[in-house]
């Protein structure tokens, strides 16, 4: 079995659907098809649900949605019964936003109205071109936590839902991002989720292969709108795409990996525009492995460094410090200590997997045992490869071509897999352009 997930900007127009379904249908084996939101659906959707929004703006935002799928349907076959559905839909949608609820809850039933509508129009494209899929309501599986906005899947009760209700031999489209808890409440991932649902399914059902159709031709050494010389690899680790995916490469959604490698599950990352390209292959060893694969930048990174006395020579400051954050719910990417402060640095860009939120209250509860400083605007440059702790002389002519530039942290040595460090999110590109030109070039 295949489980094959399409992004927004395969399912996101009429031409893109029906090049989405030929891809299906190009294969028997890919039997559970799990597919996202029309491409800019969900931006929508959470634009919608900001509080201070006036009714001008709203119109505007309802009117791009309705307007996208529109334009779909009236390219379908079943126009009539899929417009009925989607004004079905969308009345239920418009009445959901009248509702006084600003919280969580409320807000993953409101995104959840992309996945449901766009697989609703997906079905029938199938059809028409000879796939009979089933439609499937995620929720009726994919079981999560009760932690809205980004629930926990639970493992066990997913494996058990699919089991009830996948069969091979059939073919089945269904939602990714969304789920439900133990109690029929409606649920989300997070944004970036659906790649991460296809791979909990791919799990479940015991999948050969998982692909990931998107709008590239694979994971890049890095990201070709900064260095148009970058090249797609043929071939990554499981560890070295983790690693990517985790410090900023676009393709992947972090969590992704960990539900293939747990099920055996092989992945491939292709287009969808370009299908008989082979993309890339995530593997568990890689034949070549080269020091350095890929660079990836993550902008929006906060660095805070947390100073006191009562570090030196003492023990449980670092425990403290971090039973702070993990109250707050706050993940840290990087750590550096010194003998009296501690340098973190936080994820805090508005389209992260899991958006940081350094408040007050945080800063406060800090700064009763320690001195705080906050430095924003920064951005984080991972270099990813293979034996890195062990590779002689790269150090030198990495730190060489930076000589010029501010390097506020870095970190080395935890990782076999990753050097990182932050540089002023200005100097940035520059410095992704400089180091694959030096270490990475231009590919075969």
């Amino acid at each position: 079995m295949i489980v094959s997930k399409f992004g927004g900007t395969s399912v996101g127009t009429f031409e893109a659907m029906q090049r989405s379904a030929q891809i299906v249908a190009a294969d028997k084996n890919r039997q559970l098809i799990v597919i996202s939101a029309t491409s800019g659906t969900t931006n929508d959707l959470v634009a919608l649900s900001a509080s201070n929004i006036d009714s001008t703006t709203r119109e505007e935002l309802l009117g791009n949605i309705e307007q996208r799928h529109l334009a779909i349907i009236e390219r379908c076959e079943e126009e009539e019964k899929l417009k009925d559905s989607f004004y079905t839909e969308f009345s239920k949608l418009r009445e959901h936003l009248d509702f006084v609820g600003r919280d969580k809850r409320w807000k993953d039933r409101l995104y959840a109205f992309g996945e449901m509508m766009s697989t609703k129009i997906f079905v029938e494209v199938l059809k028409q071109n000879g796939i009979d899929a089933e439609w499937l309501d995620a929720r009726e599986i994919m079981k999560m936590d009760s932690t809205f906005g980004n629930a926990e899947p639970m493992l066990k009760s997913i494996k058990a839902k699919a089991k009830e209700h996948i069969h091979k031999g059939t073919t089945y489209l269904t939602q990714g991002f969304v789920g439900s808890d133990i109690f029929g409440n409606t649920t989300t991932l997070g944004r970036g989720g659906s790649d991460f649902s296809a791979a909990l399914f791919a799990e479940a059902v015991g999948a050969d292969t998982l692909e990931i159709w998107t709008d590239v031709a694979g994971v890049y050494t890095t990201d070709p709108r900064i260095v148009p010389e970058a090249f797609p690899i043929h071939e990554i680790s499981f560890d070295e795409a983790a690693e990517l995916s985790v410090f900023g490469g676009k393709v992947l959604h972090p969590a992704t990996l960990k539900p293939a490698i747990r099920g055996g599950v092989n992945v491939r990352v292709a287009s969808s525009s370009d299908p008989e390209n082979p993309g890339t292959f995530i593997v568990k060893e890689s034949e070549e492995k080269p020091a350095i694969r890929a660079i990836s930048l993550r902008k929006d990174q906060t660095l805070l460094t947390v100073n006191s006395l009562q570090m030196l020579h003492q023990h449980g400051f670092l425990a403290q410090l971090f039973r702070v954050l993990a109250e707050h719910k706050i993940s840290v990417d990087l750590v550096s200590t010194s003998e009296v402060s501690v340098a973190l640095t936080l994820d805090t860009a508005v389209n992260a997997a899991n958006k940081v939120e350094l408040t007050d209250d945080v800063l406060d509860e800090l700064r009763e045992f320690a001195e705080v400083s906050v430095e924003e605007n920064l951005a984080l440059i991972a270099l990813i490869g293979n034996d890195m702790q062990k590779t002689s002389g790269l150090g030198g002519p990495l730190f060489s071509a930076l000589e010029q530039y501010n390097i506020r942290l870095i970190c080395h040595g935890a990782s076999s897999n990753n050097l990182c460090f932050l540089v002023d999110h200005k100097e940035a590109e520059g410095i992704v352009k400089m180091l694959h030109h030096k270490f990475i070039g231009k590919g075969s």
